[in-house]
């Protein structure tokens, strides 16, 4: 009889959900006209989120902190059919948020929907991890978050109106080793997030947490990579490129802009992702014990090398036509969406801007 009364509860609560689904996608908000602020939006998810909302009929501003990126990144729109302004920005630092929305201000009036992007990822064992690669990974990915959602919220909520996007992680809600730097910080995002769409309930503003699986977006080639270097880059561009584990960026996008149309509370991309971490929620005395068996197994053994290199200059010494074949897709993925225009810097900057969202 319990048994039953629980499929009872299981197959109502999955109605309602379906219900609820239906219901949302059958008021999808029209987007037409508002104006969309894209933070890390000069290669990668950022990009083409951008190219999307363009798509959409928003009005569309892209900011990032390298100029030549970020000018390349507004022509590749261009060639898209999406017209976008462009404005050199570093998240990080508050003086250049607030520069940043006033400009927007006078050019566009206010701001309806912020897209939290920016992010850099860094990948090491915790033996070659440096406080500084702590504080990057929050400076940009939380602190910056932060900065520019404090300068808009006030003039949304004045307005009783306006959407927030964090572009959070599955590594926001899962540990993963060897990710260390960038799971602090995405954890530290969608905590904040989460609880920010709680405090904002009825007021007219929406928080939407998005938390991508793995995508194809050519992002690997510019993450960081300490210890084993080449073993480290090897797992981490496999791993982010597989068709079947991994989602294409593109779709991604769509996925993230029909989310913020059925104005979606939280929405992980993949179906592997929504999997994970339901399981990871509900029992996690036995998967964390299982992400550590997975990573002994799979991971390069840890090692001490502070030395930081650029995944791309780390690909070009590399001659493996098996891992070539693997990585295919990504170095498409990283053609299309301006992911080889990266400028030669071979350390992570605090204040990159960049959109580095492997997807983790």
């Amino acid at each position: 009889m319990k048994g039953f009364r629980l499929l009872q509860g299981t197959a109502l609560l999955g109605a309602i959900l379906m219900g609820r689904t239906l219901w949302k996608t059958a008021h999808l908000t029209d987007l037409r006209g508002q104006v969309v602020l894209v933070t890390g939006a000069s290669r990668g998810l950022g990009l083409l989120i951008a190219r999307e909302f363009g798509r959409q009929g928003c009005r569309v501003i892209i900011c990032a902190r390298i100029q030549n990126e970020l000018e390349q990144a507004q022509a590749r729109l261009h060639d898209w059919g999406v017209e976008a302004f462009a404005l050199v920005g570093d998240v990080s630092d508050p003086s250049d948020v607030n520069r940043m929305i006033e400009t927007i201000q006078q050019q566009f009036g206010h701001i309806d929907i912020l897209v939290n992007n920016a992010g850099t990822i860094q990948v090491a064992p915790i033996q070659s991890a440096t406080v500084d690669d702590f504080q990057q990974a929050m400076e940009t990915m939380f602190w910056g978050g932060l900065y520019t959602t404090l300068a808009l919220l006030p003039q949304m909520q004045a307005r009783r109106s306006g959407h927030i996007v964090n572009i959070t992680s599955i590594g926001g809600k899962i540990a993963v080793p060897h990710l260390l730097p960038y799971v602090a910080a995405k954890f530290a995002m969608t905590g904040f997030s989460e609880g920010l769409s709680a405090e904002l309930a009825g007021s007219g503003v929406r928080v939407t947490t998005i938390t991508p699986g793995l995508m194809r977006t050519g992002s690997y080639l510019n993450a960081f990579f300490k210890g084993h270097q080449q073993d480290e880059f090897r797992w981490f561009s496999v791993s982010d490129n597989l068709p079947l584990i991994s989602m294409d960026g593109e779709a991604a996008a769509r996925a993230v802009v029909q989310a913020v149309k059925r104005g979606e509370t939280e929405y992980a991309l993949t179906l592997p992702a929504k999997g994970i971490i339901r399981l990871y929620g509900l029992l996690p005395q036995i998967a964390i014990p299982m992400i550590g068996w997975a990573a002994r197994l799979l991971l390069p053994s840890p090692t001490h090398n502070p030395s930081t290199e650029r995944g791309v200059n780390i690909q070009g010494q590399m001659d493996e036509p098996l891992f070539d074949w693997l990585t295919r897709w990504g170095r498409d993925a990283a053609r299309r969406f301006n992911q080889y225009r990266a400028p030669s810097f071979n350390t992570p900057s605090a204040t990159e801007s960049s959109s580095n969202q492997a997807g983790y």
